[in-house]
């Protein structure tokens, strides 16, 4: 009681401000950071599969579909190999009228999109509502459109929607969704159209290779000598590549998350500095009204860990807004709220105020109460 009374008097509270900001700046830079890479930690491990493909392989022509997958197969590392046609297209119309007009800046409508077609639903998209075409169809173009996307762009089924392809718009109208899981890194589409509205137009194959790291080597020499005009993109270097950069980001970060806190510190141990002949009078008249020093003591590192843990709280407040608006709005990820990380920034902060707290407590528990008390009237 003694020491949560002591906050609300005048003098103590410009430290109780000066140690919430000081402290807190540094705390809530820290906080942000946290929350965001425990968001981004619980994304990689639960959304990557497990088993990511070796290679992304482009370009491949129609005429080379059939040998490139002989050639592929044949070697005793490759597990599986997924291909589809390719084509590039930009949505531009929706029922008729502008597709941004409609829909608004979708990420789908800002520029263009991977295009194919099948005769049959792909493996790893499974049919949410709607129906498939016939194996045979032959009428009117159809779309399979990806239920997510189609979602937030508030599509329905019989929707038709105007894609420009190679120079030439080209209308189908939706039959069914699929789900598109782009997470898994295996070949998803956000249009998938029958093949008869699609095959005759001049295109490409892609492809994904699953395949042990030892047979990597040997897949890419091969690649090159059979089919130099192909794209093979290693997926293990990329990732790699990615998370070294991703790692190099976030140190450079958490180095100016640390250079903040250090400065809020530095403040601290001045605010405790400018306060420490406040804190003398105080235990003055404590000594004189029966306190021991041990009470004395108590309260004031109870006051310091009153203030840290303040500073802290407002830190976790600040940086759940802060990291919950970047993941929100500029990585397109949920946040989920993660309770070590903030834990971790309490007890930091609490234990920073106590530090500084006592270390400017021992002169005032040592001064003799008579001079104090004599030189302040």
């Amino acid at each position: 009681m003694l020491a949560a009374a002591s906050l609300l008097r005048p003098y103590i509270k410009c430290e109780t401000s000066s140690v919430i900001l000081s402290l807190g700046l540094g705390l809530t830079v820290l906080a942000t950071i946290g929350q965001i890479d425990s968001n981004l930690r619980q994304v990689i491990s639960t959304e990557l599969p497990d088993r990511a493909p070796a290679f992304f392989v482009l370009d491949i022509k129609n005429d080379q579909i059939d040998d490139f997958r002989a050639l592929v197969s044949a070697d005793e590392g490759v597990e599986k190999i997924d291909s589809a046609p390719m084509l590039r297209g930009n949505i531009t119309q929706i029922n008729g009228r502008p597709a941004i007009e409609v829909a608004g800046n979708h990420w789908v409508l800002r520029e263009d999109r991977g295009v194919t077609y099948f005769a049959t639903p792909p493996e790893d998209n499974r049919i949410v509502e709607g129906t498939w075409w016939p194996e045979d169809y032959t009428g009117p173009p159809l779309m399979s459109f990806s239920a997510e996307e189609a979602a937030e762009l508030g599509l329905t089924l019989g929707d038709k929607i105007t894609v420009n392809i190679l120079g030439r718009d080209l209308t189908a109208e939706i039959s069914s969704f699929h789900e598109a899981e782009f997470s898994n890194m295996a070949i998803n589409f956000v249009m998938i159209w029958n093949p008869a509205a699609l095959e005759n137009a001049p295109h490409s194959h892609l492809a994904t290779i699953y395949a042990t790291e030892d047979a990597e080597g040997r897949l890419t020499r091969a690649m090159a000598q059979n089919f130099p005009n192909i794209t093979a993109i290693g997926v293990r270097e990329a990732i790699t590549r990615v998370a070294d950069t991703l790692g190099s980001l976030a140190n450079a970060i958490r180095w100016g998350a640390g250079a903040a806190l250090i400065t809020g510190f530095v403040v601290l141990i001045g605010a405790a500095a400018a306060g420490e002949n406040r804190r003398v009078f105080e235990a003055a008249v404590l000594k004189t009204l029966g306190a021991t020093r041990a009470r004395i003591l108590g309260s004031f590192a109870l006051r310091s860990l009153i203030l840290g843990g303040s500073a802290g709280a407002v830190a976790i407040l600040a940086g759940s807004v802060a990291s919950w608006a970047v993941l929100t709005f500029v990585m397109e990820a949920d946040f989920s709220f993660h309770w070590p990380s903030a834990i971790a920034i309490v007890t930091g902060g609490a234990f920073a105020s106590l530090i500084a707290g006592l270390f400017f407590a021992w002169r005032p528990l040592s001064a003799r109460p008579a001079g104090i008390l004599r030189n302040r009237g």
